[in-house]
């Protein structure tokens, strides 16, 4: 694969881009190009107004599949790199310009609803349709995306399907893999693949898999077509539980979910984590949270289910409009992103997540591992303020964890992310790995946990490699994301 170096100066490539798709297209503002030179894992920088990193050549605003076929097309003819966005909600790296010059490519303009088909139960939509947009349009049929991350408020579709997304409801409706059933993407010759919309086919491996969670790094997606749901919010019932321990809160959510049922929510939070969330009630134990939707027959027995199991462990029952008030206000928009950086500046105190998967026989071990870990040998220790978990995606198999840690800041703001969150992230990371599970879950790998990109795939990384060889030859796309580079997020490790 050749190595992406750019054949043209800044202005040429600014020049050409005109040319192709005009100028209002084109943003070269010098304030617009450095906020693009990064995404959400460098916020504590870009609060302190430090954008230390290759600053793109220009943003292009497509509004068509032509237009991004035809920048495609310039950028791997001329060897200019490519950093594909849409929501720009990003918090891994993967929308980081990590080459001087590059190009980009936002689709946040295409923005129509194509087709809401009620009989197939499906919506078509362009790269740059808000989720929430959607989701407020099917509403008003009684239908429902089933997909609502935290970033819904600002979360568009391409970037939602190249990160492999996950939403809260995650447990009845899946994750973004398991609603995708057709899209639309272009690859960096400027061809354009269509996979058609089936509700299953036998005919050689999914290549819709090609695209969903390729973040950037093999094409852009320009249009998706999903699944979508009856919207029932009436038969709602929220469930929640003290419980003394972590593992009897993996125990209780197992026995649910391995029982057969599926409520749309699932959630154990650490007594650490709790306390962000239940102040009021937790008292210092472990919370366990269930909602079930759906028909009002599923939904009775899902909770005649939930409170069977919860009964059979030491537990206190919490009051189900605990639970409903909480998880109303769990969505964060424009509003908490300004909160949050109203808190750096002023607070110089900061939060971060890294999330991972495991069997449910060693999730329980990697959490134990990581929180003695962090606990003994994490140099700056004295200056978490928080230090916790939560599982929140589970599966018949096994679920997820998130590992959630704060942090009061007591450097250079250039220095925080090498300070705090690298060690911690490898920390948490390392754990994952060595009890067999992955080392992420749904953010994506983007360009800070590559240098375990080898270790995750193990003997199956060749495969991952020719498809970045055979369709991006040129090596223009999104270059450090989830193929690790020299010189592009963190130098990467040699496989275990």
């Amino acid at each position: 694969m050749i190595d992406s170096i750019a054949l043209l100066e800044r202005q040429q490539i600014v020049d050409a881009l005109t040319a192709l798709v005009g100028a209002a297209k084109i943003d070269t503002d010098p304030e617009a190009l450095r906020d693009a030179s990064i995404d959400r894992f460098k916020k504590y920088q870009s609060v302190h107004g430090i954008f230390d990193g290759p600053l793109p050549a220009a943003i292009v605003y497509a509004d068509s599949t032509d237009d991004v076929s035809r920048v495609l097309a310039f950028a791997n003819a001329n060897l200019v790199n490519v950093v594909p966005r849409t929501g720009r909600t990003g918090t891994e790296g993967g929308l980081e310009t990590s080459v001087e010059n590059t190009i980009v490519l936002d689709g946040s303009r295409m923005d129509r609803i194509l087709r809401i088909d009620e009989v197939n139960m499906q919506a078509t939509v362009e790269a740059g349709v808000p989720l929430q947009v959607l989701e407020d349009s099917l509403r008003e049929r009684g239908l429902t995306t089933g997909h609502s991350p935290q970033s819904k408020p600002l979360a568009q579709y391409g970037g939602l399907v190249a990160t492999r997304s996950i939403g809260q409801f995650s447990t009845l409706y899946g994750a973004i893999e398991d609603m995708v059933t057709g899209l639309e993407a272009v690859f960096p010759d400027g061809s354009v693949s269509r996979v058609k919309s089936v509700p299953r086919r036998s005919a050689g491996p999914d290549i819709r898999h090609v695209v969903i969670g390729n973040e950037g790094a093999l094409c852009f997606i320009t249009e998706v077509t999903v699944k979508v749901f009856r919207f029932q919010p009436e038969n709602n019932r929220f469930h929640g539980a003290l419980v003394d321990s972590m593992d009897t809160g993996l125990a209780i959510l197992r026995e649910v979910v391995t029982n057969g049922f599926h409520p749309s929510v699932a959630r154990l939070y650490s007594p650490e984590d709790a306390r962000q969330h239940f102040a009021h009630f937790s008292d210092g134990r472990c919370v366990v949270v269930f909602v079930a939707e759906g028909p009002a027959g599923i939904v009775a027995a899902t909770s005649a289910e939930i409170e069977r199991v919860i009964a059979t462990h030491p537990h206190e029952t919490v009051d189900p409009s605990l639970i409903e008030a909480w998880f109303d206000q769990l969505n964060w928009g424009q509003d908490k992103i300004d909160a949050e950086k109203k808190t750096m500046l002023e607070e110089h105190h900061l939060g971060y997540t890294t999330e991972i998967s495991a069997d449910w026989s060693e999730v329980g071990k990697v959490y134990d591992a990581v929180m003695h870990r962090i606990r003994t040998e994490f140099p700056h220790a004295a200056d978490l303020t928080m230090l916790g978990g939560h599982s929140s995606h589970s599966y018949q198999t096994g679920t997820n964890m998130y590992f959630v840690y704060d942090y009061a800041i007591d450097c250079d703001p250039r220095e925080e992310i090498e300070k705090y969150h690298v060690p911690l992230n490898a920390i948490i990371v390392e754990e994952a790995l060595r009890f067999g599970g992955s080392m992420v879950h749904h953010h994506g790998i983007g360009k800070y946990r590559t240098p375990w990109t080898l270790e995750e795939h193990g003997t199956a990384y060749p495969i991952l490699a020719a498809l970045k060889s055979s369709l991006d030859p040129r090596g223009i796309m999104n270059k450090g994301t989830i193929f690790p580079v020299e010189g592009a997020g963190i130098a990467p490790r040699s496989r275990a």
